[in-house]
């Protein structure tokens, strides 16, 4: 079996149970060859939430792009503290920055798209290629109804671009599910949310949206929606 029927066997096996279910199976499967990338965003709670539930053990890595919000920051200390779960750092090279920053400019990607894939190639995929090194499978927050770029997506599929299943537990959940299953929980979020901002990346990148706009308006506003991806989810 190759890894693309794979992906499709085990999407079927899991497709139509509920997230809890999903992750406890996908991490009676994979076991310590499974970890879950959060960028601490509304979705990604919920999910460590979960795991916190089923197996604190399961590794969680986030990227920190150096560009990031205080809040989330300040979202990371009690998440950490609230769950008592190991949610490990992993920042991009220096000396891939600076080389980056010293010839484009500390604010490159508001100059083209080309610029900005650039600025999100050095500081989120290298990272979290290092970080996904050795395992088997990855969890996302992951939705269908986030954006135009993500309505194809699978539970389960093969990621070719970082070779490994990822699996997506949240992928049928609509925004409203989300903050209901996070006040019924009382799980700590990110309080730009409150601020008009639905879906928070890094600083510099992310500014609050308007009544009617897209969920993910706010996220490299400048360019149009088909663009709006960092590379972490592209496909091969």
């Amino acid at each position: 079996m190759n890894n693309i029927e794979q992906a499709e066997q085990l999407n079927a096996r899991l497709t139509g149970l509920t997230a809890e279910e999903i992750l406890k199976q996908s991490i009676d499967i994979f076991g310590s060859k499974i970890t879950f990338a959060t960028s601490l965003g509304a979705e990604d709670q919920v999910i460590t939430y979960l795991i916190s539930k089923i197996d604190k053990t399961t590794k969680i890595i986030t990227l920190d792009t150096g560009r990031v919000f205080p809040e989330t920051y300040d979202l990371l200390h009690r998440t950490i503290n609230r769950y008592g779960v190991n949610i490990k750092s992993y920042y991009p090279d220096t000396s891939q920055v600076e080389e980056m920053v010293n010839t484009k400019g500390i604010n490159l990607f508001y100059e083209s798209i080309e610029n900005r894939k650039l600025c999100c190639h050095v500081r989120k995929i290298v990272p979290l290629r290092r970080a996904l090194n050795g395992m088997d499978a990855w969890i996302t927050g992951l939705r269908r109804e986030q954006s135009v770029t993500r309505t194809d997506l699978k539970i389960v599929e093969w990621d070719a671009a970082n070779g490994l299943i990822k699996i997506n537990p949240l992928l049928e959940w609509s925004e409203s599910q989300v903050w209901d299953f996070i006040r019924q929980h009382d799980i700590p979020y990110n309080k730009l949310h409150d601020q008009g901002f639905p879906s928070i990346g890094c600083q510099p990148c992310t500014r609050a949206i308007e009544k009617g706009e897209d969920l993910r308006a706010g996220r490299w506003w400048w360019e149009m929606p088909d663009s709006k991806e960092c590379g972490l989810h592209g496909k091969k």
